[in-house]
């Protein structure tokens, strides 16, 4: 149909209808996934709209142009698409408050949120100028959201709570609950647990009313957070299942991922720590399918809020390993302090020196299965009781049999008290048959042993843990440990000891 219009409006020299029948076109063949179609349609609308004067209709093109870019991923193409819109001129007020809504969102996916609050400011305002209450009402809200995430709380509950009463006042259902969502993560924020359970409950109902299930999931996760942080555990693990189970369903990854993330922080407080490992790495897989476009986030940004996650969780665990014995508490740590000291001399990738500090916290799991009396054992081990000690690395990997890491530590744990001459444990692995980051873990966690006390003797200075271990050197590569001896020599950790 719109193409025979913009046809007919061609040969009747009807400017103005040809330029907007074919941007409607061009937005009936995006919906049906006919992209390059979709552009080419919105570039031709817009050059017809410029020639015939009617810079109001080029606008708008070149505004639909921007939104059929940010949907492919385009958002380079899509800003500056957006730009030329506004640059323009002629347009209205009502098309000034959406390029500059759709510029906030591109903003908001790339993670300049001083920007999205910028652009979200001035769709307010035009909104405003134009007394489009209803759009006044969806800038506030994304002010809301962008204020939430940078933890302005205040302000977010503001936005929120402007945003809500004129939904309430349209009857906009659906953003009445959203309102009430993002009110409820900010009361969250400041530990007004009742009233976010309060609001985050109401917003459910809604859900409910309008069958909006994949809503219904951040709805539930919202009320299983307050209940975890308020001492109930049952009703909290209650909630986020659900919350996972409607995300599966409904095929939300993004509240898939969030709600694996929460309920794996709810396990940590449990002790469950093993299952906290499997769902953050499963919430990790998630965010790594999540379409930024799509999802309206900064996707790189929730990648490393989850990575500090996972490195809190871990260490936590590392540390907790070591509550029974005082002699060697803190070691995890300072192991992984020394580890990515000498990863970074080596000159290793962030990737390579994180997979490192995860593997130090953990690299003495196994140990829990040891016995406490031969753990703690004042003089030396006998023959059988070495034999014991030996087997930590096999027992702290298979604790974590059905854990899969997004990072490799498996080879830390197993063999960091392998040896490069062969004369290691468990597997007498010879060489560069060590992994590099086994190697690494290995010398730093013979330092710490050296520096500190123990049942049965006396911590050494750093200059004499230096020195034995340079005499017993071939246990390491060449290569890691030159790397311990430059890192050692101005690090703040050996300064310490």
């Amino acid at each position: 149909m719109y193409g025979e219009a913009a046809s007919a409006a061609s040969r009747d020299g009807d400017s103005s209808t040809h330029a907007e029948a074919l941007r409607r076109l061009a937005v009936l063949k995006h919906q049906r996934g006919e992209a390059a179609e979709a552009r080419a349609l919105c570039v031709q609308s817009a050059r017809v709209a410029r020639e015939a004067g009617k810079l109001h209709l080029a606008a708008e093109s070149l505004n639909t142009l921007g939104c059929i870019d940010l949907a492919t991923g385009s958002l380079a193409d899509a800003r500056m698409n957006l730009l030329s819109a506004l640059e323009l001129g002629g347009a209205s007020q009502e098309l000034e408050a959406r390029v500059e809504q759709n510029l906030g969102v591109i903003a908001n996916i790339q993670g300049d949120l001083e920007e999205a609050i910028r652009r979200y400011t001035k769709s307010l305002d035009a909104y405003r100028a134009g007394s489009n209450e209803h759009g006044c009402a969806i800038a506030y809200h994304n002010l809301g959201l962008v204020s939430a995430d940078q933890e302005l709380w205040t302000e977010a509950s503001e936005y929120f709570a402007l945003s809500l009463q004129i939904a309430e006042r349209a009857g906009d259902v659906y953003l009445r609950a959203q309102c009430l969502v993002g009110d409820a993560k900010a009361k969250y924020a400041r530990q007004r647990f009742d009233d976010a359970r309060t609001s985050a409950e109401n917003a459910l109902a809604l859900f409910e009313q309008l069958g909006a299930r994949a809503d219904k999931s951040g709805a539930y996760r919202l009320i299983g957070v307050v209940y975890r942080e308020t001492g109930r555990a049952a009703l909290a693990e209650s909630r986020l299942r659900s919350a996972m189970q409607l995300a599966v369903d409904t095929a939300s990854v993004l509240n898939e991922a969030e709600a694996a993330r929460e309920l794996a922080l709810l396990y940590q407080q449990m002790g469950r720590n093993q299952e906290a490992l499997t769902l953050l790495n499963k919430s990790h897989g998630l965010f790594g399918k999540l379409d930024a476009r799509r999802d309206l986030i900064n996707v790189g940004g929730k990648v490393v809020d989850l990575e500090g996650t996972y490195l809190a969780v871990v260490r936590e665990w590392g540390m907790s390993i070591e509550t029974s014995d005082s002699y060697t508490f803190g070691h995890c740590s300072r192991v992984a302090d020394v580890s990515v000291a000498v990863a970074q001399a080596l000159g290793l990738s962030e990737l390579e020196v994180t997979t490192i500090r995860l593997g130090a916290y953990l690299h003495d799991l196994g140990k829990v299965k040891v016995p406490h009396e031969v753990l703690n054992k004042p003089g030396p081990l006998t023959r059988d009781e070495f034999e014991v000690v030996k087997m930590h690395p096999v027992w702290g990997i298979e604790m974590l049999s059905e854990v899969e890491f997004p990072w490799d530590i498996k080879p830390i744990i197993r063999w960091h008290h392998e040896k490069y001459d062969g004369t290691g444990y468990p597997d007498m692995l010879r060489g560069d048959e060590i992994p590099l980051s086994a190697q690494i873990v290995g010398v730093a966690d013979v330092y710490d042993a050296l520096t500190t006390t123990r049942a049965y003797r006396p911590a050494m200075t750093h200059e004499q843990a230096v020195a034995q271990m340079h005499k017993g050197k071939s246990a390491w590569s060449p290569l890691v440990y030159a790397a311990f001896e430059r890192a050692m020599a101005f690090s703040p950790v050996a300064q310490a000891a």
